[in-house]
Order: C-alpha cells, then structure tokens, then sequence
C-alpha cells in the first residue's frame, strides 16, 4: 500500500498498532494540560451536582414545610487509606441498604426518610475538592449528609460547610482513632490526618473526640496542641453522662458530626478497614445523637468498607437518624 501524503509520525503509530494509544506517557504531557483537564473535570461534577441540588431544592419547597433537609452527597474516595481501600464502595451499598425491604424507611423519632422534605440524594461526587457541596435557599436548604470513602474527606467537607456558613463549627467526632496526626505516613492529607488540617484551618471552634480507643502519644500532644476535647473507650462508663447529655453549637452558626463506622465495637460492624475491639453498642451511640442538642448543620459517614451485608445496614440507620438531627419542619 502506498504511503504517499501520510505523516511520518502516523506511520509511527500505524506500525506500533492501538497498543500505542492504551500506553501514552504522562512524562510527555505538559503539566498545565493535566491540571486543566482534571480542573474541567470537577467544574463538571460539580456543576451536576449543584443543578441536581437544585432542582431537589425546589421540589422540597413545592411541598412546604421545609425549614432544612438533608441531601445525600456520597463521596467515593479511598486513596487516602493508609490499609484497605474497600470505603471507596461504600456509598451505593449504603444507599441500596437504607431503601432495602429488610426495614422500613422510619426513624426511631417516627420520621418517614419517604417524605422529599427529609432525605433527598444528589448523587455522588467524584473529587476530593468539595468547594460546594450545598444550596442556598432560604425557603429550604439543603445541608449535606455525606457517605464516605475513607475519613480524608471529612476535611474537605467541614472546610466547605465552614466557608458556606460564614464561620468555625463545633464537631462531634465519632470514631476509634483521632485521626489528628500531623502526617500520616508522609501524608498530610491522610485519613488519620483530617482533623489535624481541621483544626489547622480554624474550621472548627470545638472538637469532641467520642469513642477513642486507638490512641498513641502523638495523637493525645495533639490534641492538647488543639485543644481537643478526648473522651476514651476506658472511662466511658464514668463519661456516659456527659455524652447523653451534650449540647453544642452555641456561640457557632452550626454543628457538624462525623462519624467513623469502627466508633462501634465490631461486634455490631465487623466491615471497616481498621478493626477495634472495646467499642460502644449501636444502642450508646444512637443515644448520643438523640440526646444531642445542636442544630446538626452537616454530618458524615465514613470508613464502611463493604463485605457483607450486615455493617450497610449499620451504616443506613445511622444515616437515617442522622437524617432527623439534620432535618427540621415548620411546627
């Protein structure tokens, strides 16, 4: 076959065959180009998510009554996991367990999770910087209930439900570990990180650290570096007072509540990456956050790292009651 008029670098590509376009080389591609692609790439993932927002948003107000509601925003990330990348499935198998015909859609507060002006999803966005992650609306804002991935992105969120709100928040921290390490591994924007970068940021005036059980020297300096109030496992018994009867948010325009599925003992949620035996029942921890008085403006869910069945639907029932403290309704 003649060759006349072809460029010599398609002939180049024709004779290394489609093998040559399955392998190009990062080296020979500008940085710029790369940071420009990945930029267009979240711009549009947000921007769906934020009309999708939307568009829930003004179904929420068509059926009035809404003073907020919670939107469902999965963030399936789990390339800062410092051991089992599985939370990076773990937002469908939340979703799929909270609507499953093995329970219904109530809350223990009689809360139909049905009812648009309660739940709605927006989907699930794909990046790390979340530089938006609700609607203002006057009539009905949505405020986000976040499915992780690993714990990593519980920096990005409070720092974007910081900035949206106009000021630091007070945390309740939910988990087995403190996740306040300067750097994790040479990785500061590790799981074991984010509160750290947190507390850096001046994105939270109070942090209430529950459950700890996982706690080295490094993660107690920092915490009084920070002023971070830790309760551990070992003196629950003498702490359960003050942990049923907490109230936050004062002083703050909100409360956020972030919660690590290994908070509980794995006897009641064997699914997540770093197993913690000496953990609290389902039942204390959902007497925590009943108890809790604060207006919950943001909460997350994260660390579930799906096996089986069993710890999903751990999982959805904490997005469901969650879903109460976040949600409010006209009297």
């Amino acid at each position: 076959m003649a060759s006349h008029g072809i460029n010599p670098g398609m002939r180049n590509i024709a004779r290394k065959g489609i093998h040559y376009w399955q392998k190009p080389s990062a080296a020979n591609v500008p940085f710029e180009l790369i940071e420009n692609g990945q930029n267009r790439v979240i711009d549009a993932s947000l921007t769906l998510i934020r009309e999708r927002a939307k568009l829930k948003s003004e179904a929420c107000v068509s059926f009035r009554g809404a003073v907020a509601s919670s939107s469902l925003l999965g963030v399936p990330l789990g390339h800062n996991s410092s051991f089992l990348q599985g939370p990076t499935f773990a937002p469908p198998r939340i979703r799929e367990a909270i609507w499953c015909g093995s329970t219904n859609a109530t809350t223990e507060e009689g809360k139909e999770l049905n009812d648009p002006r309660m739940l709605t999803d927006v989907g699930d966005v794909l990046v790390q910087e979340i530089r938006d992650c609700g609607v203002d609306d006057d009539r009905a804002p949505l405020r986000p209930l976040v499915l992780g991935g690993d714990h990593s992105i519980s920096f990005p969120v409070v720092r974007a439900v910081s900035k949206k709100i106009g000021g630091p928040l007070d945390i309740l921290h939910l988990d087995a570990h403190p996740d306040i390490y300067h750097g994790f591994e040479g990785n500061k924007y590790s799981h074991a990180s984010s509160f750290a970068r947190i507390m850096e940021g001046g994105y939270a005036r109070r942090l209430l650290q529950v459950g700890l059980r996982s706690i080295n020297s490094e993660g107690r300096e920092q915490g009084k570096r920070f002023g971070v109030e830790q309760y551990e496992m070992r003196t629950f018994s003498r702490d359960r007072h003050i942990l049923e009867n907490l109230k936050l948010g004062e002083g703050v325009k909100g409360v956020y509540i972030s919660v690590d599925v290994d908070y509980l003992d794995p006897a009641f949620a064997p699914e997540v990456s770093h197993i913690e035996p000496g953990g609290l029942s389902f039942r204390d921890v959902l007497n925590v956050l009943h108890y809790l008085q604060a207006d919950v403006v943001a909460a997350d869910v994260v660390e579930f790292n799906p096996v089986d069945e069993m710890t999903a639907m751990v999982a959805a029932k904490l997005v469901r009651e969650l879903t109460v403290k976040i949600s409010k309704m006209k009297d």
